[in-house]
């Protein structure tokens, strides 16, 4: 007969979201037993995760500190009748650093990889196997839930971490190099320079569709880099992802979505940035709230997330608001202008708006003056924003 198994907290989901949960929570309560449930083989997945300095509160730095892999003084941006280098600074997660994180800090028997699940509830997780884990409570964290039920964009993206022949020559990030050919909709190639001879080269769309054609991707990767003077001697690693762009959509019935009285985390929550697809911010200002808990029951886990993700949704319409104005009022090849005139304005104004803090007056700032997309369209939009 399948074994049942007993913890305090399930976490269902190794990825970002779950694992920095799981990590936040034993520090916080280290007699816990926590148990963190992946499919995959390694915590993380294959992932490059990415953030500004002002997007992270100082009392949470310690969290994600041990995990930067990479961190730069400041960063560029780039577009057709505008460049600019901003001083912020930059840091980029691997989840290969994640992976290994989790091994070195969680007891070990708090790492249950390679576990497929078939279901779980408030308080269990069935295995796949038919084994079964009963807990105090379950955090969701397996990704998204039903995104029909949200109005989306989509950021799709193909990245190929190279080395170079000679020195490439990139001092920062280039966040956005807008460029490019505008194709499939707002277009730009985003890169990382690990070292003098490493480097990530992304190609990066914001499009009305899903779709995602990694071939033709990864070609202009290597086109943008054989343009750019780069001979690549070794592709180290590939990634590729389809993000949400959240602009409207039914938050309740996508909470419900996965599951209506179970607690989640992550992109399964909501919890990411409408306008940029940024997760990392909003995992670790959840992990840190499930640790401060005491209360550990699938009832008060499910309040707790839900109230957050539920007021998180309601304040940031203004983020929806804009992408809506992205994707329905501009032309598709004319969508680089919204953020060719956004990276116009004050410093301190795009750092809080990457970390969703944009103050009334920033907004105000963001929306006023002539919009870079006709007129009529943006009046539509505004007044159809959710």
């Amino acid at each position: 007969m399948p074994a049942t198994l007993r913890c305090d907290l399930a976490i269902v989901g190794g990825g970002l979201a779950g694992a920095l949960i799981a990590l936040a929570v034993h520090l916080r309560h280290p007699l816990l037993d926590v148990r963190l449930i992946e499919a995959g083989e390694r915590i993380g997945g294959n992932h490059l995760w990415s953030f500004f300095a002002g997007d992270i509160a100082r009392a949470d730095r310690h969290l994600i500190a041990p995990l930067v892999a990479h961190a730069w003084p400041g960063y560029d941006v780039r577009f057709p009748a505008h460049a600019r280098q901003l001083a912020q600074a930059y840091y980029t997660v691997r989840s290969t650093g994640l992976d290994a994180h989790a091994r070195a800090t969680l007891p070990r028997r708090a790492l249950m990889t390679s576990r497929r699940v078939l279901a779980c509830s408030p308080t269990a997780v069935v295995f796949a196997n038919g084994e079964r884990l009963t807990a105090t409570g379950v955090i969701d964290a397996r990704g998204a839930g039903d995104l029909a039920l949200l109005d989306c964009g989509w950021q799709k993206f193909v990245g190929h971490e190279v080395r170079t022949t000679a020195p490439h020559g990139v001092a920062r990030p280039m966040v956005m190099d807008a460029t490019v050919p505008q194709i499939d909709g707002y277009r730009f190639v985003y890169l990382l320079p690990f070292s003098g001879d490493r480097l990530l080269v992304e190609d990066t769309y914001y499009s009305d569709t899903p779709a995602l054609d990694v071939p033709a991707l990864a070609a202009r990767v290597e086109a943008y880099a054989a343009a750019s003077g780069w001979t690549i001697a070794e592709t180290l690693h590939r990634e590729q992802g389809v993000l949400p762009v959240v602009h409207g959509g039914d938050f309740e019935a996508y909470w419900r979505s996965g599951g209506s009285k179970l607690a989640k985390a992550g992109v399964r929550a909501g919890l990411f940035h409408p306008t940029t697809g940024y997760s990392l911010p909003d995992a670790v200002r959840l992990a840190q709230l499930v640790a401060a808990q005491h209360d550990f029951s699938g009832a008060a886990l499910h309040d707790l997330t839900y109230s957050y993700a539920a007021r998180l949704w309601a304040a940031r319409r203004f983020y929806r608001m804009l992408d809506l104005m992205l994707f329905k009022a501009a032309d598709p090849d004319q969508r680089y202008r919204v953020l060719e005139r956004f990276y116009r304005l004050p410093a301190p104004l795009v750092a809080r708006f990457y970390a969703a803090h944009s103050t009334a007056l920033d907004k105000v700032r963001v929306l006023s003056g002539r919009p870079p997309v006709p007129l009529g369209r943006a009046i539509a939009a505004l007044r159809g924003a959710a």
